[in-house]
């Protein structure tokens, strides 16, 4: 195919390009900065409308992964940059698609299980409602601006990432610097529930997604195999043979990073990736020990 790829310099874009390249698809890139090859890249601003979508060259599929980073204390200016960058971006693809003469068969959306908001032990599918928090509301939102090439005709997965654990990016390498200074532990009472995904079985799930014709819709982008704040840590400190014996109590992540701390990391969310599983794709690291051993000794 050929596949029109925004986030192509993110820590995802990275790494699936290649796998798109390895299995004999053509990449555009949809950069912001001066195009410096016009045979890989397309320049655009979707905040000014830059891109005409009578301009756009023919392709079969684009996956959008643009998003402004969600770490660190969302004051008003920073929730809107949030919010932007991932509702804007996504109505302004979608209007694109919706005026083209051939739209392309096929629209890989990137949401985030931040959809389900925090709903303690309760086992998460992607039939279940969204929830109450802010970033809820831009999930849901950011799913609803696909609307118009769904109407137009384009298949679109709503793609739902979990944790994205990698060595070297993401939240794996900051999360992972107590405990190799030997003063890692659980994170309040550590019973909340991470959803997560490998970068590797992330980056096939999405190839897995472009071919299926079957799957459309939101889809949970994560391991089988949730684990609590407790699991993550025992696991880790047996990754790396570090003791996990500090923990951080939740009172210093409210009063550090607000509203952040909240949702993300005191929240807790037991998303398990149910259309991923019945459409038959099978994950290289389906457990957080499995992960985190491979991952961290490599």
């Amino acid at each position: 195919m050929k596949v029109l790829v925004s986030g192509a310099s993110g820590l995802v874009g990275h790494a699936l390009i290649p796998a798109l390249e390895d299995d004999g698809h053509a990449v555009l890139r949809l950069v912001r900065h001066p195009v410096r090859d016009p045979g890989e890249e397309m320049q655009w601003n979707p905040y000014s409308g830059r891109i005409d979508a009578g301009s756009l060259p023919p392709f079969d599929a684009v996956i959008h992964l643009s998003g402004e980073s969600i770490a660190g204390r969302w004051n008003v200016a920073k929730k809107r940059a949030i919010y932007d960058s991932r509702v804007r971006t996504t109505a302004f693809l979608a209007q694109c698609m919706e005026r083209m003469e051939r739209p392309p068969a096929v629209w890989l959306c990137a949401s985030a299980i931040g959809y389900y908001g925090n709903q303690g032990d309760k086992t998460l599918t992607e039939d279940a409602e969204a929830g109450a928090t802010y970033l809820a509301s831009v999930c849901k939102d950011w799913e609803e601006a696909t609307k118009p090439a769904i109407d137009r005709g384009v298949r679109v997965v709503n793609m739902r990432f979990g944790v994205v654990l990698d060595k070297d990016g993401g939240s794996l390498p900051l999360m992972m610097r107590p405990f190799k200074m030997g003063v890692g532990g659980k994170i309040g009472d550590g019973k909340q529930y991470m959803s997560w995904i490998t970068l590797d079985d992330l980056v096939s799930a999405i190839v897995f997604a472009l071919n299926n014709e079957k799957l459309t819709g939101p889809v949970n982008f994560v391991a089988p195999n949730p684990a609590t704040n407790g699991e993550f840590t025992k696991a880790v400190g047996k990754a790396l043979n570090r003791p996990t014996l500090f923990p951080t109590p939740a009172f210093a992540l409210r009063a550090a990073l607000g509203q952040m701390a909240k949702e993300l990391i005191l929240a807790s969310t037991r998303v398990i990736p149910q259309k991923l599983s019945d459409a038959g794709f099978e994950f290289e690291h389906p457990d957080i020990e499995g992960a985190l051993k491979s991952l961290l000794k490599r």
